[in-house]
């Protein structure tokens, strides 16, 4: 008898071990800025789907939840807390900054961790919080597009147009873009912002931030409203400069945007004509399970996944995810390494890119 309760004991405390590990998944899945969410839901759920194709991490498959913050605040809030509830490891996401600011101070009691591929806003730089991004931020993209056309297209005046329903983002990008520009000599002439939606008219706008007779169009918004924006741009004015935040950076942007996008530039840290194995697999896989380009919320995505799945399967006894990933310090990306500091802020290579044919080049 004595020999059957110990064999009883030892088979129920191993019954979790092939129970999933759960990992919470947020982003704006519906609505003007569901390209950047799908791409990145998509990027995540195919690591997974790799990762438990091998077999899991230690013979567990991984469970990937996933939410809809319709980039809107008080539903993102909503969307974390229903995680919470759910015995998750960690949250992806969100992909946009104001999601993350109205959402970060949620986890900010407990041992989970959010990561998102895409949130850049500076206000979450070097802090003491839960909060990592796996990707640089809007300073770098910025400041490295205001150099470019102020030193290597030799633009001096420039009109921006921004979005206040990412101002966590698009006025952060806009202050380090005016910053830099303004720093080596540049000027801005006229600024106007917009609250994106389905009612949003841009002719009014345009027209009034070209009579100031700008060299530089400067676009902050998401990639449909950069598409509508470029063409009364071009409509206007077919000589202008245009160039963007790489939120609008999306296949959706050409898409929608056709001619009107051509020779627009932006930094961004995906490049398109890489040429390496990795890349070429990856995008080969991500266009055969989803059936489209996967962009750069894809790549981040993925790495994103990536990065969360090797810290899971290196975490030691005691050890919180974040913490792991900052011990690791270092992951390989899709296309580059992707350096994490103590603080949970990443550092990628960013270069710029010009529409060229209907591709980034």
């Amino acid at each position: 008898i004595y020999l059957i309760v110990i064999g009883l004991i030892i088979s129920l405390s191993s019954c979790g071990k092939d129970d999933p590990i759960r990992i919470g998944f947020v982003a704006g899945l519906s609505g003007r800025v569901a390209d950047l969410g799908v791409a990145g839901r998509n990027g995540v759920m195919l690591a997974v789907e790799h990762k438990n194709a091998e077999g899991g991490i230690n013979g567990r498959p991984i469970e990937l939840i996933v939410r809809d913050d319709q980039q809107n605040s008080s539903i993102a809030q909503r969307m974390v807390k229903e995680l919470l509830t759910q015995e998750i490891e960690l949250i992806i996401g969100p992909m946009t900054s104001s999601m993350a600011m109205a959402t970060v101070s949620l986890v900010k009691n407990s041992d989970i961790c959010m990561i998102s591929p895409t949130v850049t806003t500076t206000a979450l730089v070097d802090k003491g919080d839960h909060f990592i991004r796996a990707i640089s931020t809007t300073k770098d993209y910025a400041t490295i597009s205001a150099a470019y056309q102020f030193n290597k297209l030799d633009k001096r005046k420039y009109v921006a147009i921004y979005d206040i329903n990412n101002k966590a983002y698009t006025e952060d990008w806009l202050n380090n873009f005016k910053t830099e520009f303004e720093g080596l000599g540049g000027k801005a002439i006229n600024v106007k912002s917009f609250r994106s939606g389905n009612e949003t008219v841009f002719y009014g706008a345009v027209k009034e931030l070209l009579k100031e007779d700008p060299d530089l169009f400067v676009v902050i918004t998401n990639a449909v409203d950069a598409a509508l924006i470029c063409q009364q741009v071009r409509k206007m004015n077919k000589k202008i400069g245009i160039t963007m935040s790489e939120w609008a950076s999306t296949e959706r942007f050409i898409e929608l945007g056709g001619v009107s996008t051509e020779g627009v530039y932006v930094a961004q840290f995906m490049d398109r004509n890489d040429t390496s194995e990795r890349f070429i697999n990856f995008r080969k896989a991500y266009f055969e399970r989803f059936g489209q380009e996967p962009g750069f919320a894809g790549v981040s995505g993925y790495d994103t996944g990536l990065i969360v799945l090797e810290a899971l399967s290196k975490q030691k006894k005691n050890e919180t995810i974040k913490e792991t990933i900052i011990r690791q310090k270092t992951f390989q990306g899709i296309q580059q390494v992707i350096s994490i500091n103590k603080f949970g802020d990443a550092d990628r290579k960013t270069f710029v890119t010009k529409i060229k044919n209907g591709k980034f080049i």
